[in-house]
């Protein structure tokens, strides 16, 4: 098991675990970041990181990739 923020572009991998606060799993959970779900690293910028998951495509910080375990 590794931080999402581990994953290179156009990798993917398994959701194993969301860790954080109720409101950042809560959150998270409703842009479709569950345990199981699919991931995938579309492209990485400085301060955050694109992620496809469940036919959308997410930007999310670096601190929130590092809370999302695959």
């Amino acid at each position: 098991m590794m931080p999402l923020t581990m994953l290179g572009s156009g990798e993917t991998a398994s959701i194993k675990r969301v860790g954080g606060q109720n409101e950042v799993k809560k959150f998270l959970e409703s842009l479709g970041f569950v345990t199981g779900e699919e991931v995938k690293v579309v492209s990485e910028n400085g301060g955050s990181i694109i992620v496809q998951v469940k036919e959308s495509r997410v930007a999310v910080s670096r601190g929130i990739a590092n809370k999302i375990m695959v």
